[in-house]
């Protein structure tokens, strides 16, 4: 009897000790462009392209007791068509027409290079992380060429831990901050109309 109360006791125990445990979360992000653009082209064509430059789908864990079990991942099946959808819509502002292919068509080429979510190793609760994001744009335009660099960081506290809405929203934010950084770059303009 003693040993099945005590079996029992454990149980719950592990069981309590399970919940205490973040579960994985794969991240569905709308990112969006958020300021108007300048027209500065007159509808020239410019082939553009989004590409998943990073190493890994996963951008960290959300921390905890059991890290190990709380990764965040964004698939770029999942993210690329948006992207690609945004930097289209971008290109128009720019007075530009998108297109797929073109021949001697200039070429704008933007590159998701890291997603990184990072809470704090050494707590049992995640009160805060951060959440980056960086975009390389490559332009090409006959035998001209330019890339630049374009981050966005956000750091986040919270009385609980983050659920999967929550951390959709702050990596979404964090995306559409960092894709129209890319756009606001008056050199990537300039270089597609040249």
């Amino acid at each position: 009897m003693l040993q099945r109360l005590l079996f029992g006791l454990i149980t719950v125990t592990s069981l309590t000790l399970v919940g205490c445990a973040n579960s994985p979360q794969q991240l569905s992000p709308e990112p969006k462009l958020t300021t108007q653009l300048a027209a500065v082209g007159h509808g020239q064509q410019v082939v553009v392209r989004v590409v998943d430059g990073r190493p890994s789908p996963t951008l960290g864990t959300r921390g905890g007791l059991y890290p190990e079990t709380s990764a965040i991942t964004v698939q770029g099946a999942q993210i690329l068509p948006k992207l690609q959808a945004q930097a289209e819509a971008a290109v128009r502002l720019l007075g530009f027409t998108p297109v797929s292919n073109g021949m001697n068509a200039p070429q704008l080429t933007v590159t998701l290079s890291e997603l990184q979510y990072q809470s704090p190793k050494d707590s049992v609760y995640v009160t805060e992380a951060t959440i980056g994001a960086t975009f390389r744009s490559d332009v090409q335009n006959g035998n001209r060429r330019y890339s630049g660099r374009y981050g966005a960081s956000q750091n986040q506290r919270f009385g609980m831990a983050p659920n999967q809405e929550t951390n959709t929203k702050l990596v979404s934010d964090v995306l559409s901050d960092a894709l129209t950084r890319v756009f606001k770059d008056p050199t990537v303009g300039q270089m597609l109309g040249e």
